[in-house]
């Protein structure tokens, strides 16, 4: 297996600039893993997707205004940081652009608190310490860390967020959760679906690319995940009686499948809070997820990756083919694809 073999050449205007609207107008691609078969929808039909006895398992985590303005001290030249993970009251693990951002190095951060760079952690990664915390401050000087590959701006912060975020704590949004609004869940619900949500916080893997020709040699940086007695109770409810788990995301897919790892297998899962390094590549054996909700993603990015694993890489490019050739919108706020 190689890295390359998880490439696909996309169309730049296929790159969606901003979310449908409303929401759950975006359309919904339905792929059968087992037969390959393809079906067009819109993802308000969903809903009509899930049955009495399943349950569809949400990430809560909500996205912090996380990119900051800075400029270097002395001299003023500008530079940019980017919160990846606290590790203390004022100390970061961060991403810096600009040149010459060193240890011992003094940042300005819009004009309200200074950064000292304690550490290089290697690439553009630093650790830094703050002058005062931070965290009460980033809704006035923070903006919402959207991909480059986004180059509209955001018309509101809440575009970026999915209706149902409660936790702060990510450095991207949850992104396939993005297309759900307020009826599509009360649709759900009046279904009688299982509503149910771990919570993971995203961090730098969302922007690290796969430079390696073997995926296996990736560094998979550590997420923050939890998944409470609630959903543990939920996903043994459902698989013993013979319903399905929906997990929205591969965020969801890797809180999910990271509890699983702590149990045997006759409980299925347990719950878990704490990082996980839990990288799916194909050949994997998934335990707790039956279906799967995402978007269509980055070429040879970890995320294809754990998809074809869920679907067989062959069939997850030949659907990509297909929505390519159909018309569908890739990436953060581009369509969606329902994996049974």
């Amino acid at each position: 297996m190689r890295t390359s073999d998880f490439d696909y050449d996309l169309p730049p205007d296929r790159i969606a600039q901003e979310p449908s609207e409303p929401r759950d107008s975006s359309r919904l691609m339905v792929l059968d893993r087992t037969t390959g078969q393809i079906e067009h929808h819109h993802f308000r039909d969903l809903p009509g997707f899930l049955h009495l006895h399943d349950a569809l398992i949400l990430n809560e985590t909500r996205v912090i205004p996380a990119r900051l303005a800075a400029s270097k001290l002395p001299g003023g030249g500008e530079a940019e940081i980017l919160l990846l993970k606290r590790r203390g009251p004022m100390a970061w693990e961060v991403m810096v652009s600009g040149k010459g951002i060193r240890p011992g190095k003094q940042l300005e951060v819009s004009g309200r608190l200074r950064c000292e760079v304690l550490e290089d952690l290697g690439g553009p990664r630093r650790l830094v310490r703050f002058s005062s915390p931070i965290t009460p401050l980033l809704e006035e000087i923070g903006s919402p860390p959207v991909p480059p590959y986004i180059r509209k701006p955001l018309r509101s912060a809440n575009e970026y967020q999915t209706v149902y975020a409660r936790y702060p704590g990510s450095i991207a949004a949850p992104t396939a959760g993005l297309h759900f609004t307020n009826d599509v869940l009360a649709d759900l619900e009046r279904r009688g679906v299982a509503l149910a949500a771990v919570t993971l916080h995203i961090g730098l893997d969302t922007f690290a690319p796969v430079t390696v020709k073997v995926p296996e040699q990736h560094p998979i940086h550590t997420e923050w995940c939890r998944v409470s007695d609630v959903v543990v109770a939920a996903v043994r409810g459902v698989q013993s009686g013979g319903g399905r788990v929906f997990a929205v995301g591969t965020t969801s897919v890797r809180a999910l499948e990271t509890a699983s790892r702590q149990a045997t297998r006759e409980e299925i899962i347990r719950s878990f809070e704490g990082p996980t390094d839990l990288f799916i590549l194909p050949g994997y054996e998934f335990r707790s997820v039956s279906a799967m909700l995402t978007n269509f993603h980055l070429p040879q990015s970890t995320l294809l990756m754990m998809v074809s694993a869920f679907a067989g890489r062959e069939r997850i490019l030949k659907a990509y083919d297909v929505a390519i050739a159909e018309g569908y919108r890739f990436y953060s706020f581009g369509d969606a694809m329902l994996i049974l």
